[in-house]
Parts: C-alpha cells; sequence; structure tokens
C-alpha cells in the first residue's frame, strides 16, 4: 500500500516529530525494518517491513 501525503508546504506548523518515534517502536516490537530514502527538494519515502507469522510459529 503506497500512501501520499498532501503538501505539507500549507501547514502554518510543523508536527510534534512523534510519527516516525512512534512507527518505528511498532515495527521494532514486531521485529521487522523500517527503511528511509530521502531526496533534496523531492522529499522522503519510508517503507515498512514486518515479517510474516504463519500458524506453525505460533
Amino acid at each position: 500500500m503506497k500512501m501520499i501525503n498532501a503538501n505539507c508546504s500549507s501547514r502554518n506548523t510543523g508536527g510534534s516529530g512523534l510519527g516516525l518515534a512512534i512507527a518505528l517502536a511498532i515495527v521494532k516490537t514486531h521485529k521487522g525494518k523500517l527503511e528511509v530514502q530521502s531526496h533534496v527538494d523531492h522529499g522522503s519515502t519510508f517503507t515498512v517491513i514486518l515479517p510474516l507469522v504463519s500458524k506453525v510459529n505460533r
């Protein structure tokens, strides 16, 4: 699933900065990975990778 954020340059104030920390905590809890690719003047792409768990592993 690809998520696209609207142009944030129209916002008057920044965010609290907690979104990435929360996402990382969730990913670590599920033993996954959080990757980022950032390009100046083009924004960043964040990828969440979570392992599959089968009923056999439970």
